[in-house]
C-alpha cells in the first residue's frame, strides 16, 4: 500500500472517529500523595539485560571489523586472501568477548565506572593475545601468521574498546540521570519491617531502585505516614490504579511470612499487573537455600509472578511484530483496498473508524477497523454487541465480519503505532458486556488478560472463542486461553498461531 494511502486512511479514520460521543473512563481516585508521583513524567525503562547482551555484539563486531580491515588492508596485498586469517579474526573476537564475561565487565554498574572497568578490559584482552601467540607457536604457525598485524590488531583493537567504553560510560551515565536505567519500586507495608527494608535498599552502593512510597491497608498506629522518608500513597487497593497512571516494575512485600493470609488477599488483587511481584526475605527468621533467592543488591526476595515477555523476548516480540506485521500489510494491500472500495459503493460514511479497546496494562487505545454498520448507527465505544442478523450491519459488512477481513486495518497499529501485536489476547472494546455487566465484572481477573500487548489474533481466537459474547461461558474461555497464552509465550508459538488463524477464519463460527 502507498505510503500516502496509509497516513490518509489513518487520518481520516482519527477525523471520523472525534463525534459527538464522549468516552467516560472509570477511574479510581487516588491520594493527594499518590497523585504527585503519578503525575511525574517518566521516561520509557531500558532492559539491562539487553544492554548487557547488545554491548557483547558490538565488542564481537567491532573487534571482528578491525581484524579483518587490517588484515584487507596490509597482509592480502602480499600474501592473498587466506581464509585462515579471517577464521582466527573471529575467534579472536569470540574468545575476547568470553574473556570479557569471565571478567565480569558486562555489567551496567561496572559501565558506569572507569579505571576498575578499563583495566580488566585491557588485562582480558592481553589474555587473549597471549592465548593466540601460545596456540600459534605450538601449532608451528609462527612464519604464518604477521608480527605487524597482529601488534596493529591488538593495540588498535585496545584503543577502539577504551574509546567505545569511555562512550558507553557516558551513555549509561545519561540514561541514569533520566531514570532509564532505574526499577521504579512500591513497597506494599508501612511499618517497622518497610521501614528497615527501604534502608536496606536505600543504603546499597549504585543501587538502581527507586522507591516510589509505601501501600498500607491500616490505619492504625503500625501504619506510619512516612516510612524511611517515602511517603504513604495509599490502600492495596489503589496500587491497581496506580500502577496504570505511571510506571511500576517491581511490587515489593515488607510482610513477613507469617502473614500468608494477607499477603494472598493482597496479590489476588495485585496479579493481574504487568510488574515483578516479590516477598522480601530481609527481616524473615525462616531462612531457605541461597538459591532460592533472588537479590535486589543485597537484599534476599522470594520471587512471586514475574512480568510475561520481557528483555529479550520483548525485542524479538517486537521485530516478529514489525517485520512480519509490515510484509503482510504490503501483501494484503490489494485486498484491503477492494474492500474499502467496496465499503464506499455500498453505503455512505468513512471506509475506516477507530474504536477504543483495552491495551497493554489496562491503557484505552484507538484500533483501527473497516467500517461494518451503517454511519449514522456506528457504536465507536461497541455498548450495543452486534448479534446475529443485526439491522445495523452493511451488506458489505456482514462479509468482512464474517470473515474478518474488517479487522485488517489493525495492521496499521501494529506497523506505525505499535500499541497492537500480530497475537496476543483480543483487545475487547471498553464498554464491552455480558448482559448488564461489564467483562471485569463478569469475570474473576479478567484485566490479567492486558499484562501484555493485544493483538490481531489469539489463541482464543483459533480454538473457536471468537465473535458475540452472549454467556459466561464464552467470556471466560476467552480469559482461560488468553492467560496461557501468557504464561506460554513463545516466536514459535507465536507464529503457530498465525499460521492456524487463516484455517480458523475458514469456519466463521460466532462472528456476525
Amino acid at each position: 500500500m502507498d505510503p500516502i494511502d496509509v497516513r490518509s486512511m489513518m487520518n481520516a479514520a482519527t477525523a471520523a472517529a472525534a463525534g459527538p460521543v464522549a468516552f467516560q473512563e472509570r477511574r479510581k481516585r487516588l491520594s493527594p500523595a499518590a497523585l504527585e508521583v503519578a503525575n511525574r513524567k517518566v521516561r520509557r525503562a531500558y532492559s539491562t539485560v539487553v544492554i548487557n547482551g547488545a554491548v557483547r555484539v558490538i565488542d564481537f563486531l567491532l573487534l571482528s571489523a578491525i581484524g579483518i580491515a587490517i588484515y584487507l588492508s596490509y597482509v592480502m596485498p602480499i600474501n592473498g586472501f587466506m581464509w585462515e586469517y579471517v577464521w582466527a579474526i573471529v575467534g579472536v573476537a569470540a574468545i575476547a568477548v568470553i574473556s570479557f564475561q569471565a571478567a565480569e565487565i558486562y555489567d551496567i554498574q561496572v559501565f558506569r565506572g572507569q579505571l576498575h572497568q578499563m583495566t580488566r578490559m585491557a588485562s582480558s584482552w592481553a589474555f587473549v593475545f597471549l592465548l593466540f601467540i601460545g596456540a600459534s607457536f605450538f601449532a608451528k604457525l609462527g612464519d604464518v601468521v604477521s608480527r605487524v598485524w597482529l601488534s596493529a590488531f591488538f593495540f588498535t583493537g585496545l584503543a577502539l574498546l577504551v574509546a567505545e567504553r569511555l562512550a558507553l560510560r557516558s551513555l549509561i551515565r545519561r540514561w541514569a540521570r533520566q531514570g532509564r536505567l532505574d526499577r521504579r519500586t512500591i513497597i506494599v507495608g508501612s511499618d517497622e519491617n518497610g521501614e528497615k527494608l527501604i534502608h536496606a535498599l536505600k543504603h546499597q552502593d549504585d543501587s538502581d531502585i527507586d522507591v516510589l512510597g509505601v501501600f498500607d491497608d491500616r490505619n492504625d498506629s503500625r501504619a506510619r505516614a512516612t516510612c524511611a522518608g517515602s511517603p504513604k500513597l495509599g490502600k492495596v487497593d489503589d496500587i491497581v490504579e496506580f500502577a496504570r497512571r505511571t510506571r511500576i516494575d517491581l511490587v515489593l512485600f515488607a510482610l513477613p511470612i507469617s502473614a500468608e493470609g494477607r499477603i494472598l488477599e493482597m496479590l489476588k488483587k495485585l496479579w493481574v499487573l504487568p510488574v515483578d511481584i516479590r516477598l522480601s526475605a530481609h527481616t524473615n527468621k525462616l531462612r531457605f537455600r541461597p538459591r532460592s533467592y533472588s537479590y535486589l543488591g543485597k537484599v534476599p526476595t522470594l520471587d512471586v509472578f514475574e512480568q510475561p515477555i520481557t528483555d529479550w523476548d520483548l525485542v524479538m516480540k517486537w521485530v516478529f511484530d514489525r517485520v512480519v506485521g509490515a510484509l503482510a500489510l504490503i501483501a494484503l494491500s490489494p485486498v484491503m483496498l477492494l474492500v474499502a472500495l467496496a465499503i464506499k459503493l455500498d453505503s455512505p460514511g468513512p471506509v475506516l473508524f477507530l474504536q477504543k479497546r483495552y491495551g497493554f496494562n489496562n491503557e484505552r487505545i484507538d484500533v483501527f477497523k473497516f467500517r461494518s454498520l451503517y454511519h449514522d448507527q456506528a457504536d465507536p465505544d461497541a455498548k450495543t454487541v452486534v448479534t446475529k442478523n443485526d439491522k445495523r450491519v452493511t451488506r458489505v459488512g456482514r462479509f468482512i465480519r464474517k470473515t474478518s477481513l474488517d479487522e485488517l486495518p489493525q495492521l496499521l497499529n501494529v506497523v506505525f503505532k505499535g500499541n497492537l501485536s500480530l497475537v496476543g489476547p483480543r483487545p475487547h472494546a471498553v464498554q464491552g458486556k455480558l448482559e448488564s455487566r461489564l467483562f471485569d465484572e463478569a469475570v474473576d481477573g479478567y484485566f490479567a488478560r492486558h499484562r501484555v500487548k493485544p493483538g490481531i489474533t489469539g489463541w482464543a481466537q483459533i480454538n473457536g472463542w471468537r465473535g458475540e459474547v452472549n454467556s459466561e461461558e464464552k467470556i471466560q474461555k476467552r480469559v482461560e486461553f488468553d492467560l496461557y497464552y501468557i504464561e506460554n509465550w513463545s516466536v514459535l508459538f507465536d507464529l503457530f498461531i498465525l499460521l492456524k488463524t487463516p484455517f480458523a477464519l475458514i469456519k466463521g463460527e460466532n462472528a456476525y
